[in-house]
């Protein structure tokens, strides 16, 4: 896969400010590349929670929150970054070797599970949330914004981004 080919999927930006959540898309190249990801996850102004949902080809999605002591990161299968830059980015930051070539059959999340601990979503649900292999990854990252109280507003930024891609 190349740089510059696109990348399916979506990337969301979700901010909880006084209370009210709010859901935005991010730009395509954040799917291709974890700085772009970070970086406009950074220029969000928010007193509240700030993280990115990235649903990545169907097949993995990863969980981005910045903040002042660094960024905090979970990707749900490792193996991804065998075939995915922005999940070898993702390992790298957080110093995991990529797994070997003949583990990429093996679902295995890494990073912090506990990244949205504070907003509802407990480690040990996290971790049977990436679990559940029979799910896609779009249906994991709606458990997740459901678990944390920000279903509608997700769910409504999806259903606006699939009509324009129709």
């Amino acid at each position: 896969m190349s740089e510059q080919d696109p990348v399916a999927g979506f990337a969301v930006a979700v901010v909880r400010e006084e209370g009210k959540w709010r859901c935005t898309a991010m730009a395509g190249d954040a799917l291709r590349e974890l700085d772009a990801a970070i970086t406009e996850l950074r220029k969000i102004r928010s007193t509240g929670a700030a993280f990115g949902l990235l649903d990545v080809d169907d097949q993995f999605f990863l969980v981005v929150r910045p903040g002042p002591g660094g960024v905090q990161l979970f990707v749900s299968d490792a193996a991804a970054a065998l075939d995915y830059d922005v999940a070898a980015d993702a390992l790298d930051l957080l110093r995991v070797d990529p797994p070997a070539d003949d583990d990429d059959d093996e679902v295995w999340p890494e990073g912090a599970l506990d990244i949205l601990a504070d907003i509802g979503l407990p480690a040990p649900e996290l971790q049977v949330i990436a679990g559940e292999v029979d799910l896609y990854p779009d249906e994991q990252l709606q458990i997740i914004a459901q678990r944390c109280g920000f279903a509608d507003e997700f769910n409504q930024l999806l259903d606006s981004l699939d009509s324009i891609a129709q």
